[in-house]
């Protein structure tokens, strides 16, 4: 039975306002963060300002990846940690994270031979300058080689323009060769958090009670006393929490949240990173199911990748101000619209094949003159004490392919601050519904036949999808809501379902569900007549009167294409 989480977090936490250690951010590191403290025993809170996993978690390129490119910067140890990473989500994730097969399509032989060398030499600086084949192999080989010993990916491949072209056929002709590797997806990032965080909410509990909380909609704005003042975000309740160490894992805004606790910081200097999603049959089928992963001509590495019946292109990387929005601009959707281009000429692309868009900002650290592109990926974690001996820690950096590791450095520190022991690891735990996941045709019909409860072994496989082994509980809900039915607006979701979602992932406001407790807006199907169809399904469960289901609507449309053409 998977752990519940409580819609109104903030009362959990404003009933017993203290806690041996209180997570400040509830994207994937500081939900790691929580989970790995919670398995040892601690005594852990976690706030995050918005919904789970809503800032930059959300705002990812939906990938598990070693970063090919940082070896050039001389970033080795990332690089092996990253692979390794990669390789356990594979096998402790695996109803989200799968192979991806990655295709370089490449227009040069010898480029960046001698210049990639002095950018290792000066750290990564310098200019960007095309990379050609004799560097990418260079490249792929120390890459392969970390995945030895443990590597759950193929090795990758050469081919020449003629070859290449027979697999791609709407490449640039121009190209002389492509080179193939694999990295992984990460189909639903939003949802392998929520996993994440019951887990630890699970983990969290004995014979005292709950020893784990988490709130979503509670931020941290001050600090009275010695302690960190929690307010409600969509609400009026405030509570001063205690605690022995504060861990901020609040990502690019890692500094302003540090001068809300009274502790100024300059420790940031995230880049904003956009994406556009585009449902084009053409330019998918143009793909062959594989990411084309490339360098544009500004020496950009770039994407475009076939997910969920949609095209993702991305990303730029652009100096932010963490004070302004976070969107994706129409100069950078020409630029998404030139590197499809580019790389695929012959298929016409337009704004009016985008269905979403969405920008977030990279947890990097601050870079003075140094070009984005050359900031490494790499992170670290700063100490400061606060008055009444209170420990601090803030996470600088940090990826959503190494989010175990940094949260288990960073629980290391915490459980060295209060003198606990490390009773077990995260290394090889499985995740959620990654738990007695069936990866074989086999296996799948088996548990399947183990598991239905009467919805018929295509509904139940559908979920199975979803969720992962969780699917069971879904399942199970589904079953037992009497008026469950399939959307009208999406027949692949039931009513029960959504319902069941509502009332045990801590839903607050509808776009927290059609945003990221499902898809339905990544793939622009968050139209309004879906909007007010989920609403209608969810308001009993949520108590929502119908003006408040009306502004619900409202909101979400807001949310869902804000940055969407109309």
């Amino acid at each position: 039975m998977q752990a519940t989480l409580a819609r109104d977090g903030f009362a959990a936490l404003a009933a017993r306002p203290y806690a041996d250690v209180l997570v400040i951010g509830g994207g994937i590191n500081g939900i790691a963060t929580f989970r790995d403290l919670a398995l040892q025993g601690v005594d852990v809170a976690l706030v995050e300002r918005g919904d789970f996993a809503s800032g930059a978690s959300a705002a990812s390129s939906h990938m598990i990846h070693g970063g090919i490119r940082y070896l050039e910067n001389g970033e080795f140890r990332l690089v092996h940690e990253a692979v390794t990473e990669r390789n356990m989500l594979l096998r402790t994730a695996p109803h989200y994270v799968v192979p991806l097969q990655t295709t370089i399509p490449i227009f040069s032989t010898f480029s960046g031979v001698l210049s990639a060398p002095l950018r290792f030499l000066r750290h990564g600086t310098g200019r960007p300058r095309e990379r050609g084949a004799a560097l990418i192999k260079i490249g792929l080989e120390i890459y392969d080689s970390f995945s030895r010993g443990g590597g759950r990916v193929p090795r990758h491949t050469f081919h020449g323009r003629r070859a290449s072209l027979r697999a791609l056929a709407h490449l640039n002709p121009e190209v002389k060769y492509t080179a193939t590797y694999w990295d992984a997806s990460l189909r639903d990032p939003e949802r392998l958090a929520l996993d994440v965080l019951r887990d630890g909410v699970a983990g969290g509990v004995d014979a005292a009670g709950p020893r784990a909380r988490a709130a979503n909609y509670t931020a941290a704005v001050g600090v009275d006393d010695g302690r960190v003042v929690l307010r409600e975000s969509d609400g009026d309740r405030e509570v001063r929490f205690a605690a022995s160490v504060i861990v901020n894992a609040t990502g690019p805004w890692t500094d302003l949240t540090n001068a809300a606790l009274h502790e100024p910081t300059r420790y940031m200097g995230g880049t904003k990173g956009s994406h556009i999603v585009l449902d084009h049959p053409e330019l998918l089928a143009a793909t062959g199911g594989r990411e084309l992963f490339f360098e544009h001509s500004d020496g950009r590495i770039v994407l475009i990748y076939p997910l969920r019946g949609r095209v993702l292109v991305g990303t730029t990387d652009l100096e932010h101000d963490m004070t302004e929005p976070i969107v994706c601009t129409e100069a950078e959707v020409d630029y998404f619209l030139e590197l499809i281009g580019d790389v695929l000429p012959s298929i016409a692309v337009s704004r009016e094949q985008i269905v979403y868009r969405y920008a977030g900002v990279r947890p990097l650290p601050g870079h003075g003159d140094l070009a984005p592109g050359f900031v490494s990926r790499d992170y670290r974690i700063e100490h400061v004490r606060l008055p009444g001996d209170v420990v601090m820690l803030s996470l600088v950096g940090g990826k959503w392919t190494t989010f175990r590791a940094s949260a288990e450095h960073l629980a290391d520190q915490v459980l060295g601050a209060l003198a606990w022991p490390r009773r077990r690891t995260t290394r090889g735990v499985a995740i959620g519904g990654g738990r007695g996941y069936p990866e074989t045709e086999r296996a799948r019909q088996q548990w399947i036949a183990d598991h239905d409860p009467g919805l018929g072994p295509a509904r139940l496989g559908t979920l199975l999808t979803r969720y992962g082994t969780v699917a069971a509980d879904v399942a199970a809900a589904v079953a037992d809501d009497a008026d469950d039915a399939p959307l009208l607006s999406a027949p692949e979701f039931s009513t029960g379902e959504l319902r069941h979602l509502a009332q045990t992932e801590a839903v607050r406001h509808l776009d927290d569900l059609l945003l990221r407790r499902t898809a339905l807006g990544f793939t622009g199907r968050a139209t309004p007549a879906a909007a007010a169809e989920v609403a209608a399904a969810v308001a009993g469960t949520l108590g929502w009167s119908p003006a408040e289901a009306a502004a619900e609507v409202e909101r979400a449309v807001a949310a869902v294409h804000a940055a969407v053409p109309a």
